[in-house]
């Protein structure tokens, strides 16, 4: 795919390595010819799940039965937010940069939601307007640790540490940038595997601070909640929140590309955040820039006409980009796989 296309879209989807396709088949093929529920394939399954945690949690600075296996972000904020059993009483502070993954989230809890208003401010100053919107009922602050819309970085662990719970959407960060949860000092952090990780559709994880797993209520059992599946003893960890059986095709292929993001190296952060300067210099002269320097890989713009047209005609270029609904804005997305023909072909096609 990326020797025909200029593809900048691992905002939405990120592209997928050779040897996680060839996994995933694999896998498929085999259950035609074993059946999908023999013995040997559940050892195998849940020894793919134990690795994967394993490698996820190595990739966020955590400890492996801290993470429970998920569909997607969506799915780890619906578990905190439901699990956290807000009420009418309690205050959410959130900010007007979230995706509805997870304000879906926030909008159906009975909890009075804030909204720190960033879209129009610098970076800079986010930290002081998210703590305006704080006050004694606050219970929990639900925010991205970088913005789907803008690639900003926002202050995570200046916000850690406080009588507050912290509940991050990781949907830009994990495998774009460095994290490390520990670090951050969050609560609850959440990640796609389908994105900026390379892998498949339906992968993700939520991280529980070891010390929070009491504080969720268990509101979506399944059979692999529980430690002890006769007696309903749930596991003592984050185990106890997986909610949904996720075949071992997809499993096995996300850790593939988790391996294959670890054979390229760290530098591969600082060569991806390079390019998306790069993409910022090579497009403020035709667009109206929206991201500013030094944050995230996302890049986003303003263009001098309409966003989904433009969009359109990238795609019959081979330059996939994508719109951002309501904000009349073009959103680029930079990987340490973007090369620098491909931003050529960006600037070109605006």
């Amino acid at each position: 795919m990326l020797e025909r296309l200029a593809y900048l879209n691992t905002g939405t989807f990120g592209p997928l390595p050779q040897r996680t396709v060839d996994l995933v088949v694999r896998w498929q093929k085999r259950v035609l010819v074993e059946g999908r529920s023999s013995l040997a394939l559940w050892d195998e399954s849940k020894e793919i799940r134990s690795d994967l945690r394993a490698a996820l949690a190595s990739t966020i600075g955590a400890d492996s039965d801290s993470l429970a296996l998920t569909t997607s972000t969506t799915e780890g904020c619906d578990v905190v937010l439901s699990g956290l059993q807000v009420g009418p009483e309690d205050e959410v502070v959130t900010t007007d940069l979230e995706h509805p993954g997870l304000l879906g989230a926030l909008h159906v809890s009975p909890a009075q939601v804030r909204v720190a208003r960033l879209q129009d401010r610098p970076a800079s100053e986010a930290l002081a307007a998210i703590e305006a919107e704080l006050s004694a009922r606050t219970r929990l602050v639900a925010l991205s640790h970088v913005a789907w819309t803008t690639g900003a970085v926002l202050p995570v662990a200046e916000l850690a540490g406080r009588s507050f719970r912290l509940l991050v959407d990781g949907a830009q960060s994990v495998g774009a940038v460095p994290v490390d949860v520990r670090s951050l000092g969050c609560d609850f952090y959440t990640v796609s595997g389908q994105k900026w990780l390379l892998g498949p559709d339906t992968t993700g994880a939520l991280y529980v601070r070891p010390d929070r797993v009491e504080e969720l209520a268990l509101t979506a059992p399944s059979y692999l909640s529980w430690e002890d599946t006769t007696a309903l003893v749930p596991w003592p960890d984050a185990r106890r929140f997986e909610s949904v059986w996720i075949g071992p095709g997809p499993l096995a292929g996300l850790l593939a590309s988790i391996h294959f993001a670890e054979e390229v190296g760290d530098e591969r952060f600082a060569r991806a955040r390079e390019t998306a300067e790069a993409c910022r210099e090579l497009c403020e002269a035709k667009a109206e820039m929206i991201t500013e320097p030094g944050q995230a890989t996302i890049v986003s713009f303003r263009p001098k006409g309409d966003a989904a047209e433009l969009v359109a005609g990238l795609a019959d270029r081979g330059v996939v980009v994508r719109d951002l609904p309501g904000l009349g804005w073009v959103r680029a997305s930079c990987g340490f796989w973007t090369s620098p023909e491909d931003l050529e072909r960006l600037a070109a096609g605006l």
